[in-house]
């Protein structure tokens, strides 16, 4: 790992001493440079937290064999720490021999990345709905860590934390309380370090959840628009539950199974549809968690039926109506769509029938009421008659006069 180094120049009156801090990883290599400006050929050595002599010149009085020089001149001295351990971390000393002397200081800092990253668990298994509280602690670390959780690739906030320290070393444990749903099942949650020491320093727990079985109910035989007399129908009972659930039964609601009706095991099977077959057939099934079921409504038609049924095929999943899943009802709806269209053909007919009976009603009375309020109409003779007071003088006074009056008289009633 490439150590940090941060620069204190240090100014003199005449020369100039340039040290390196160093921050280094527990285990890895350090690089101590002592460097000096306007170089006199003054001699350079370099002293540990103890002020003891590292290196003189290019001679290390020092019997430690991790300390290796890799350059020595009149203007720099550079030794190499190799394997550094916390009891390296201080400071050290760059001294050179002027008038006066000079000296200035550097610091080591070792970082000790978290050991034993494990996640911990109240319980090895979770019920579906329940919540779980996970622990992740990571010790032995300098700095403290920083951890953060994830569910698959989604964040999480975190409960608690506490940090404890142990002499200069610090064990971090982080709090998650999770509400599980059968969808978590086999995710795995993530605790993440965050430390300078390390990158990508995560560990999984794979989380375990039991849930009571889904049921669907699905029509194997050929899909037909009715379900007519002496048609096949075979219904398998499709089941997917965590434990594995043993115990799949069908039963027939509100009546006895039909002796005819064979079942074996997630499947019913009969062979020839008759009415007597008409009924809500369900499929059960338990496990540890508990138990669900989901209904297939059959309703037999004659051979001749050419209209949909009303109520065809209904799954209903599971047994109370706070628990029901809409989106697992089972495809068997087949009747119902054209059951709504054959209800809007009924009422288009009875519409049309009262319209119809309403404007013959209507021709009725419009015949009668012209049938007896006919008009008064004249011959040729008779013009100017809406002038006269009676018919009489309307006679007299059309052309021919009085003489024919008698013969021009013509009445309409």
């Amino acid at each position: 790992m490439q150590a940090n180094v941060v620069f204190f120049p240090f100014s003199g009156d005449g020369q100039n001493l340039v040290t390196e801090d160093v921050t280094v990883v527990e285990g890895e290599v350090a690089t101590i440079s002592c460097r000096v400006k306007n170089s006199d050929d003054s001699v350079i050595q370099l002293l540990n937290p103890n002020r003891q002599t590292i290196y003189f010149r290019d001679f290390r009085p020092l019997k430690d064999s991790r300390f290796q020089l890799v350059n020595f001149s009149s203007s720099e001295l550079r030794v190499s720490l190799t394997n550094v351990s916390i009891s390296d971390e201080g400071r050290y000393f760059c001294q050179l021999y002027t008038d006066p002397p000079q000296e200035y200081y550097m610091t080591i800092t070792v970082l000790v990345p978290p050991r034993n990253l494990r996640i911990e668990s109240q319980k090895e298994t979770i019920m579906e709905g329940e919540e779980v509280e996970l622990n992740c602690t990571a010790m032995a670390s300098r700095p403290a860590t920083t951890i953060r959780w994830f569910k698959g690739s989604k964040e999480l906030s975190a409960g608690k934390t506490e940090v404890e320290q142990w002499s200069d070393m610090f064990t971090v444990t982080s709090q998650l309380s999770l509400k599980v749903k059968r969808e978590d099942d086999g995710v795995p949650v993530i605790c993440q370090v965050d430390h300078p020491a390390v990158k990508d320093l995560q560990t999984k727990y794979y989380l375990d959840v039991m849930y009571k079985p889904e049921v669907q109910v699905l029509q194997n035989s050929p899909a037909q628009p009715l379900t007519r007399e002496g048609d096949l129908l075979d219904l398998l009972c499709q089941v997917k539950g965590k434990p594995e659930p043993l115990d799949v039964t069908w039963i027939r609601v509100d009546d006895e199974m039909p002796q005819h009706v064979l079942v074996s095991g997630s499947n019913l099977h009969i062979e020839s549809l008759n009415k007597s077959d008409n009924g809500t057939y369900r499929c059960e099934a338990s496990n540890e968690v508990g138990t669900s079921f989901s209904d297939y409504v059959l309703y037999v038609y004659d051979t001749t039926a050419e209209t949909e049924p009303a109520v065809h095929g209904i799954t209903q999943l599971p047994n109370s109506a706070e628990e029901l899943d809409y989106g697992d009802l089972s495809d068997s709806r087949a009747g119902e769509e054209s059951a709504i269209t054959a209800v809007d053909h009924a009422v288009i007919g009875g519409v049309v029938a009262v319209v119809v009976f309403a404007m013959l009603c209507l021709l009725i009375i419009l015949g009668r009421y012209f049938a007896r309020h006919k008009g008064t109409y004249f011959t040729h003779e008779a013009k100017g008659a809406d002038d006269a007071a009676d018919a009489d003088t309307a006679i007299i006074n059309a052309e021919g006069g009085q003489n024919n009056s008698e013969e021009k008289k013509e009445y309409f009633i």
